[in-house]
């Protein structure tokens, strides 16, 4: 039914390759790319030794628009899967417009010299890829992308009026690793370390990094410390769900890797702007990105598992209700199907859902769009069969 290109090849980009792979009723011709095509060459073999599906590799710069859109002129591919960094997403972008190539992420856009996540930048593509007959679609991931479209299918099914919502994600996992990220290690500490934010009552709130704390109980796991902070994809859901009054994520940390965040910034480690060392310029957090555990490889030992999901309550038919919905996904699980952990799978199986929707005209407009603007119905149903069931608990303690 279409040809797909994945650009990057992390632990995210692994999971795709095998999910499409899966998939191949529909993802008829499979491309792999990034700037080490090593990394592509070593993922595509494993793919084809699990499920005799035969992946075609390349080498690009995802920062250069001319070799993008040289490998789309030589691909020809229908959608681009972007599993790369999120500096890259407008590169990207650009390359599809030029090319004329339908577009999907998984994070929004953050520049390099700046850690701030904010739509803004890509929702300006939006007449861009809307005059040219092409689909964007931004952050099909996790959270953000099924937190959003639970939320958008809590609001078809469940509710008149969405008042209250707090996304939850837990990971209770154990790497067996002093202090390791789950997926790269600069956007991760770039993310974690910057001020909390959190929308209330018509305007945004902000907070000091993990000043705001409380512990929660996640289903099969028990009780975990979470801690608010910033995540992109409460910008667009109160946007697209203006009857919000709060709108807040919270996520859960070890005191260990808490510890290890708090000496990484007392050091400097954490900088993202550029430092001299050797008669040489560099970035503090690339360089520790450099000797930090490769997220990629964290699967093999990784156990537990994680838990995200939706708490929300609202109105429904005069009378307020309380609506739990989450995901429960094992490391363990997601490394013996697809060689990645837990983390890397959530993220991995709904980017593949994503281009799937659209591949099959389910999720298809032209302009550019965030996932809980389209039917989350068909999405739904396909994280029960694609790896990732959900499960709904009504009119119970939301614990907030």
């Amino acid at each position: 039914m279409g040809k797909v290109l994945i650009i990057g090849a992390g632990g995210v980009g692994t999971v795709v390759a095998n999910k499409v792979a899966q998939n191949n009723d529909v993802f008829t011709d499979i491309m792999l790319a990034s700037r080490t095509k090593s990394k592509c060459d070593a993922i595509a073999e494993d793919v084809k030794k699990r499920i005799g599906v035969a992946i075609k590799t390349a080498k690009v710069d995802a920062d250069n628009v001319p070799e993008l859109v040289a490998l789309m002129n030589e691909f020809n591919p229908e959608i681009v899967i972007n599993v790369a960094l999120p500096y890259q997403d407008l590169t990207i972008m650009d390359a599809c417009l030029e090319r004329g190539v339908h577009y999907l992420d998984t994070a929004n856009y953050e520049p390099k010299d700046e850690a701030k996540f904010e739509y803004k930048w890509q929702w300006a593509y939006h007449d861009r890829f809307k005059e040219a007959g092409l689909t964007a679609i931004l952050g099909c991931g996790f959270d953000p992308g099924v937190t959003s479209i639970f939320t958008a299918y809590a609001a078809k099914h469940h509710f008149d009026e969405i008042h209250y919502l707090d996304i939850v994600d837990c990971n209770a996992g154990d790497h067996g690793k002093a202090f390791a990220t789950n997926f790269n290690p600069e956007i991760n500490i770039r993310e974690v370390t910057q001020k909390g934010k959190y929308w209330e009552n018509g305007e945004w709130v902000e907070t000091e990094p993990h000043e705001i704390h409380k512990p929660l109980t996640y289903p099969g796991i028990g009780p975990k410390e979470s801690y608010l902070i910033y995540h992109e994809e409460l910008e667009s859901l109160v946007k697209n769900f203006p009857t919000l009054k709060r709108a807040r994520f919270w996520m859960t940390f070890g005191e260990e890797y808490l510890t290890h965040l708090r000496v990484i910034q007392n050091i400097g480690m954490a900088r993202i702007d550029e430092v001299e060392y050797n008669g040489q310029k560099i970035v503090p957090i690339q360089f520790l990105k450099a000797v930090l555990p490769d997220p990629g490889d964290l699967g093999e030992n990784y156990t537990g598992e994680t838990s995200i999901g939706c708490r929300i309550r609202g109105i429904k038919d005069g009378k307020e209700r309380t609506y739990y919905i989450y995901n429960n996904c094992s490391h363990e699980a997601a490394f013996k199907e697809t060689g990645a952990q837990g983390v890397s799978y959530t993220t991995g199986v709904p980017a593949t859902i994503g281009a799937m929707m659209f591949l099959q005209g389910i999720w298809k407009k032209p302009g550019v769009f965030n996932v809980e603007e389209f039917d989350p119905d068909p999405f739904m149903e396909q994280l029960n069969r694609q790896g990732l069931p959900w499960h709904e608990l009504f009119d119970i303690d939301l614990e907030f």
